[in-house]
């Protein structure tokens, strides 16, 4: 294996080379430079060292995506303390959970997390931080009480004259296995794992970044920070990749709606996007097919000559929807729907699907827009290896394994599960099914554990069939379950179209039969659905936007 340099020396680097430049932004908020980030850090780093933190203790992260967020999960990994990152749309009891299971001395709250968790719930904390002014929510020791009563004070004697570049000096991974974060999976089959990331996988992922995006993205450009920073995807490719480049990076501080995501788009002018498919779908299905599904427009793309000419006004209408400024939007985190897909491909719209998971912090495999093959998940990533566990890859789906520096150390505190995912060769199995063919292309079939099993002995992805459903009228989204060898459908319909077209419950029910009807005529007889059941919410999603489907097998 190559040399893995040490990854602290980086954010050290770009602070200090971009020291002027703007480097966070709360949309709508406050700005801070590359010198603001450093100063705040040095002023953390101070509170760390005067409470009788130590290198190598656990310090939790809960809130939305901010400014303040970013600077103290660097200051936590420039400090040689290990991070914690927790997603805020975890429940109060999972967070506690989270902090008690990792060890954690001190927690960053946002703001609405620090209304809902139990400080008595956390015994071994010593203090809480409040994310939006680094005030003090609770704090169990007199050291980190006096600390941040006198930390300016402190500071002002440690910088007497000003503070300046040459006094940034972080703490230097030396072995690229050290532990940098624990990270918490979402998990859609319920109990969450300590993903324990270590140095190596966050240089990894970095000099992949650089290496396929690196060209397209320069010190001084604006990327909009969508996805939860707590989640390795938005961590890895929404802010880490970005801030070590010198960019300026917007956060949408509050749940992103897609009317906030539009005027982000339209204001900021992002040079690249990072998305889940659910934000992209929405955006296709609500705002661009609904002008191209008319009579009109279908007998017009049905004009060979005239066609070429609509794909590029539509594709130049959907790229301004997202601003007109992007290289590529890179989409993962879930499964993409086919019918989207297929149309974006159709225009020549500027996307690839890439794929990865929390245990290789995360990317997995990923290929340029340009040479994307529409369907597949990429090719293995820059220092990573990727190969099906089949007899036959390009034809027989089979466990998708990986290896390369990407790889966890393990899950923090549970050898059992690390043992059952970590070969004895260093291979991580990643639990999804897929094929591969000849040039590399990943092809995802569903998660193993998703399967089901065909009266016959047939293996069922219920992932492909539904997402064939959801390209049918009325359908926002599904699930597919299995009940005494028969499949049923749980469908989320469309309620605002129902309402624009003036449909009662049983056109509703109508549609929903004929929809079953059509879909069917297309799959195998071991896969056909016997019934579609339709809920009235939203199904309940993890924070990368897939569905739970446990709470409804």
């Amino acid at each position: 294996m190559e040399k893995i340099p040490c990854f602290n020396q980086y954010i050290q680097k770009s602070i200090i080379d971009n020291w002027d430049r703007d480097a966070f932004t709360d949309f709508k908020g406050q700005t801070l430079q590359y010198h603001d980030v450093a100063r705040k850090i040095e002023k953390l780093h101070i509170l760390f060292e005067s409470s009788g933190m130590q290198k190598g203790d656990k310090v939790a992260l809960c809130g939305r995506n901010s400014a303040n967020w970013a600077v103290a999960f660097l200051a936590t990994l420039t400090y040689g303390a290990i991070a914690v990152p927790i997603l805020h749309e975890f429940t109060a009891d999972q967070i506690h959970n989270i902090v008690n299971h990792s060890e954690a001395k001190l927690l960053f709250v946002g703001d609405v997390v620090a209304t809902e968790i139990d400080p008595t719930k956390m015994p071994m904390l010593e203090g809480i931080v409040y994310i939006p002014d680094y005030s003090l929510v609770i704090s169990r020791t007199d050291k980190l009480t006096y600390a941040r009563e006198h930390l300016n004070e402190m500071f002002g004697k440690k910088f007497p004259k000003y503070f300046r570049k040459e006094h940034v000096n972080y703490y230097m991974d030396k072995n690229p296995d050290d532990l940098a974060l624990i990270n918490y999976t979402s998990g859609t089959t319920g109990f969450s794992k300590g993903v324990m990331v270590p140095y190596r996988a966050l240089w990894s992922n970095f000099d992949f970044a650089m290496n396929v995006v690196g060209p397209h993205l320069h010190a001084g450009e604006s990327v909009i920070s969508i996805l939860p920073m707590a989640h390795m995807y938005g961590m890895a490719f929404e802010f880490m990749f970005e801030f070590l480049r010198g960019c300026h990076v917007y956060y949408l501080t509050r749940v992103p709606s897609p009317a906030i995501i539009a005027q982000s788009f339209s204001e900021i002018k992002p040079k690249i996007i990072i998305s889940v498919p659910l934000i992209i779908e929405k955006i296709i299905k609500k705002k661009v097919f609904p002008k191209i599904q008319n009579n009109r427009m279908r007998l017009l793309l049905n004009m060979p000559i005239i066609k070429d000419k609509i794909d590029e006004k539509i594709c130049d209408q959907v790229s301004q929807a997202f601003g007109g400024a992007f290289y590529e939007i890179i989409i993962g985190g879930a499964a993409f729907n086919q019918e989207v897909e297929k149309f974006l491909h159709r225009i020549k719209f500027r996307y690839t699907v890439g794929y990865g998971s929390t245990e290789c912090a995360p990317i997995i495999a990923y290929a340029d827009y340009k040479t994307f093959v529409p369907g597949s998940s990429g090719r293995a990533a820059l220092h990573m290896q990727v190969k099906i566990d089949s007899p036959d890859p390009a034809n027989t789906p089979g466990e998708i394994l990986c290896k390369g520096p990407n790889v966890m150390l393990g899950y923090y505190k549970n050898e059992e599960a690390t043992k059952a995912v970590l070969d004895s060769d260093g291979w991580f199995h990643t639990g999804d099914l897929g094929t591969m063919d000849a040039g590399g292309n990943i092809f995802i079939k569903g998660r193993s554990k998703n399967m089901l099993l065909g009266s016959n002995g047939q293996n069922i992805y219920p992932e492909e069939i539904e997402d064939a459903l959801n390209s049918l009228p009325m359908v926002v989204e599904s699930v597919v379950v299995q009940r005494n060898e028969k499949l049923y459908a749980l469908v989320y319909p469309d309620f605002d179209m129902m309402k624009n077209m003036g449909f009662n419950k049983d056109d509703l029910k109508t549609v929903m039969e004929q929809n079953r009807q059509n879909l069917n005529a297309t799959l195998p007889v071991y896969s056909k659905i016997a019934g579609i059941e339709i809920h009235d919410e939203e199904f309940a999603k993890t924070p990368k936007r897939s569905i739970k489907r446990y709470l409804y097998s």
